[in-house]
């Protein structure tokens, strides 16, 4: 649980009410000593050059160095989060700002924080939210090469070549956001994969992101985040946040080859310069098999994400809109029908052959692997009914 402790009076003591106040800087901080005090001071400077009231929040997670007490002796109102995590740090900050706007810094010098009042300005001029852009401004040192060349190209490409956002430092520690939005926006995360969720989810809302290029200053202290460890968490989550390119694509594309194999085979056509028989028969089946079942995970992967978290995909809603449990239900029974129909003339043509050696072997193949995927199907689409029963 979060508790929020009151410091001495913030900058927007003089405000008749909580709702006056124009920002809330919220820094997340851990074991920060030796930059908190500094971090907090800058803020409060930056803060009065704007034209509103503001306030400093620094979200403490369990420092034992004595970061808090600091923090509070310089003037921050100061929020406990007790469970670890950036993301968790953050999102008890949120709930505990004040401000129209929301501006994040990192608490370790990394960013300029007479930078606020550009951030504040592009929200002010209509954006939902902005994010700096560090990346063509990174001072000697600032960042390891692995994260500048390898780590946050990869991550912020795959991030915009699945989601569209179109941002170019997607893992930027200096970012702004209007209150008001955080309801749309839903963030769960507790790690350092947050930071990618408020892209993900700013974009999926379609919010008007703004960025800008800043400066990326040496670090002061001791830096927390794990290469590896960090990095596969934002892969993570970027994966299991696209469906469509985890499941439903790969899947179909499993599943098409795996029929055509299989109907190239049947029909004794060659292909690749030479005719291939039962074993290949048995490959293209599982490859359909499998590509079924990896496309039906990811059609409930979609239904969950719609239902449950709030998602929203143009494609999914297309395909709801359109196609009912009774659909999959008749095209499964069909598909299921078909292959028992063919198991129907194996076992006929066994029968009228007295009982002696069963043969077809590579039509059984083709009619058990039809009769698998019809299964798959039918019940499959109940399973997304089952989903689609909990609805906003």
């Amino acid at each position: 649980m979060s508790t929020l402790e009151q410091t001495r009076p913030s900058l927007s003591a003089d405000a008749a009410e909580p709702a006056a106040l124009l920002v809330s800087v919220v820094i997340p901080c851990l074991n920060e000593a030796e930059n908190i005090e500094q971090c907090v001071t800058a803020a409060r400077d930056a803060l009065q050059q704007l034209d509103g009231p503001g306030e400093v929040v620094v979200a403490d997670n369990g420092s034992e160095d004595g970061s808090a007490e600091l923090a509070q002796g310089a003037g921050a109102r100061v929020v406990h989060e007790t469970r670890r995590g950036y993301g968790s740090a953050y999102l008890a900050g949120f709930a505990a700002a004040r401000g129209r706007y929301i501006v994040m810094v990192d608490a370790d010098l990394t960013y300029d924080f007479k930078e606020i009042p550009r951030f504040v300005a592009e929200l002010e001029q209509g954006a939902d939210m902005v994010i700096g852009d560090r990346m063509d401004n990174i001072q000697p040192g600032a960042m390891p090469w692995l994260h500048r060349y390898i780590g946050n190209p990869i991550l912020t490409g795959l991030l915009n070549f699945l989601f569209r956002t179109g941002v170019k430092d997607a893992h930027c520690g200096m970012r702004a956001v209007r209150r008001d939005v955080l309801a749309r926006l839903d963030l769960r995360t507790t790690g350092m994969e947050f930071a990618s969720e408020m892209v993900i989810r700013a974009a999926k809302e379609r919010l008007r992101i703004a960025e800008f290029p800043i400066e990326y200053h040496p670090r002061g202290g001791e830096s927390k985040l794990s290469s590896f460890r960090d990095g596969w968490r934002h892969l993570r989550f970027l994966l299991v946040h696209s469906p469509t390119h985890l499941f439903i694509l790969p899947g179909a594309l499993m599943a098409g080859i795996g029929f055509l194999i299989m109907c190239l085979v049947e029909a004794g056509l060659s292909f690749f310069g030479r005719a291939w028989g039962l074993h290949a028969l048995i490959g293209g089946s599982l490859l359909m098999i499998v590509g079924t079942q990896v496309l039906a995970l990811g059609l409930c992967a979609h239904a969950y994400g719609t239902y449950f978290m709030g998602d929203r995909d143009p494609w999914f809603d297309r395909m709801r809109a359109r196609f009912r449990l009774e659909h999959g239900l008749l095209v499964g029974g069909a598909v299921a029908l078909v292959g028992v129909a063919m198991g129907g003339v194996i076992l006929g043509e066994w029968i009228s052959g007295g009982f002696g050696r069963l043969a077809y072997e590579q039509l059984a193949v083709f009619a058990a692997a039809l009769v698998v995927v019809g299964i798959q199907i039918f019940f499959s689409s109940f399973l997304l009914s089952i989903l689609g029963l909990r609805r906003r």
